[in-house]
């Protein structure tokens, strides 16, 4: 009997101690230490919200950035730049916009270009995941609010709900995975862009020092989706240089369906070899996310420059005035800048209104979600699509490729849409009272601002007033921060009921 009680109790201690060393490692994973707790504390301050504190950190990286910007060391002629110009710059880079109002090859020192250089790449890894990526690196671990904080920041939709979060493009486990992504994709996509533009530099006539600098700022510039170019001709003399263009054009496309999706591909591959070796039985697959992502992207390239080749195809200011076999690769190109990339082989304020409208309606719908790329997201308009064809049809569900999409998907892509086209009216109205430029000039520059596209129809320039420059950037840290961050930043608080009001449909249409 005494026996029979010893292993009992031998047993009950047993089972408390792994219990014990279960609720110390739950703990020890919960709670961040180092730079997470830093960001925790700093996260709790600010009433918990993530969405506040990305806007803050934003905030003062543009304000640390303008400051340096503003310094004599960083102008090239040893005098402070206009602090409206600085501002605007500093909001460009840090946005990973491209637009500006100075000459980018001639205005900024060594020192002024170095500044502005990390302030992309800060911009284009994004300020919230590379401020997990310090916490990692800081405390040797992910903890759950650190995890809690990067999955909001990759997926804003998680910040309206409090349950049910098993079913969003981001989850908790993936954000270990995510992270090594980010940081694998940006060190070789950016290597390899610049291993192939270097030597384009050098022998188009540019020294090895300098072909090094340009090549590997065009690679950033180009991967980040921000648009600056260091040469002072820009990439006119490249227009006919397939190479280059197609380089470039593959480090914004990479750059603009974001990082969950590169992710996602990886992972993917991953899985199909392991199938093939016979380590494992689970089956290669695209979330849906990454399925809309990509074709979404796909279509909008490819109708984007069959319109453009088509309404410039006679224009001897732009596309008209390069030979025949050119014309084609210029299209997809630009096509593909105005989803967020910035750059240009064509003078863009050249373009006939038709075309300009076209590429409004591109920058506005920009790139992927949790990507280097602006706009309101083509899974917005995926989205959108989706809901008018499941209405059309009089489907109760929208569904796509075997997946149900929940009815607060629809919402939140309205809520999008309508704060962006309210951002672009209202900055629209306010440069059309500050300068006398036409609707045409002004309603794309402002589009491209919230888009963080960088293109130009001309309207940025040393000759704009500072009031439009302070538009104009207030208009790109907005399409930036993102309007769902935004409106849950400026929110505070989530509003849950326990009661439902009666219903009575209003009509519509």
């Amino acid at each position: 009997m005494s026996s029979r009680l010893g292993s009992i109790k031998r047993r009950f201690l047993g089972n408390a101690a792994r219990r014990s060393r279960l609720a110390k490692g739950l703990a020890r994973y919960q709670e961040p230490t180092g730079f997470g707790r830093v960001l925790a504390l700093l996260q709790g301050s600010l009433g918990g919200q993530a969405a506040t504190l990305t806007v803050l950190i934003f905030l003062v990286l543009v304000t640390l950035t303008a400051t340096l910007l503003m310094l004599p060391l960083a102008g090239a002629s040893g005098e402070a730049t206009n602090a409206a110009d600085a501002v605007f710059t500093a909001v460009s880079a840090i946005c990973v916009t491209g637009l500006t109002t100075l000459n980018m090859a001639t205005q900024w020192s060594p020192f002024g270009q170095t500044v502005i250089f990390i302030a992309m790449q800060v911009g284009g890894i994004g300020v919230m995941t590379l401020a997990t990526l310090l916490a990692v690196i800081a405390s040797k671990r992910l903890g759950l609010s650190v995890r809690k904080m990067m999955a909001g920041d990759v997926d804003p939709s998680r910040l309206h709900d409090r349950e049910g979060l098993e079913g969003h493009g981001m989850r908790l486990s993936d954000v270990k995975g995510l992270l090594k992504t980010v940081f694998i994709s940006v060190l070789s996509i950016e290597l390899v862009l610049a291993a192939i533009i270097i030597p384009r530099l050098y022998f188009a006539g540019l020294d090895l020092t300098q072909a090094l600098w340009q090549g590997g700022y065009l690679a950033v510039s180009a991967f980040t989706n921000t648009g600056f170019v260091p040469l002072v001709d820009g990439l006119s003399p490249f227009a006919s240089d397939p190479i280059m263009v197609f380089t470039i054009g593959i480090g914004v496309f990479l750059g603009s369906i974001g990082f969950p999706v590169i992710y996602a591909i990886s992972r993917a591959i991953r899985t199909a070899a392991k199938r093939r070796q016979g380590r494992t039985w689970d089956h290669a697959r695209l979330g849906l996310h990454a399925k809309l992502t990509l074709v979404t992207t796909t279509i909008l390239l490819v109708a984007g420059a069959l319109a453009i080749g088509v309404l410039e195809w006679g224009n001897e200011k732009t596309l008209g005035g390069q030979p025949g076999e050119i014309r084609p690769m210029s299209a997809l190109f630009t096509s593909m800048m105005a989803r967020s990339g910035g750059f240009n082989t064509v003078d863009t304020s050249e373009f006939g209104g038709a075309t300009l409208l076209v590429l409004d309606m591109l920058m506005f719908v920009g790139g992927g979600s949790a990507s280097t790329a602006g706009g309101i997201k083509v899974t917005t308009l995926a989205i959108l699509f989706l809901a008018a064809f499941a209405e059309s049809r009089g489907d109760q569900d929208i569904v796509a490729y075997e997946r149900r999409i929940p009815s607060d998907a629809v919402r939140l892509a309205v809520s999008v849409v309508l704060w962006g086209a309210s951002i672009v009216a209202i900055a629209t109205v306010a440069i059309l009272r500050i300068t006398d430029e036409p609707l045409e000039r002004v309603l794309f520059d402002v589009v491209s601002a919230f888009a963080t596209c960088g293109l130009s129809a001309g309207l940025t320039s040393p000759d704009l007033p500072d009031s439009a420059k302070y538009v104009l950037a207030a208009t790109m840290l907005l399409g930036r921060v993102g309007t769902v961050t935004l409106a849950t930043a400026l929110s505070g608080t989530h509003r849950q009921t326990v009661y439902r009001r009666a219903k009575e449909r209003p009509i519509v249409g």
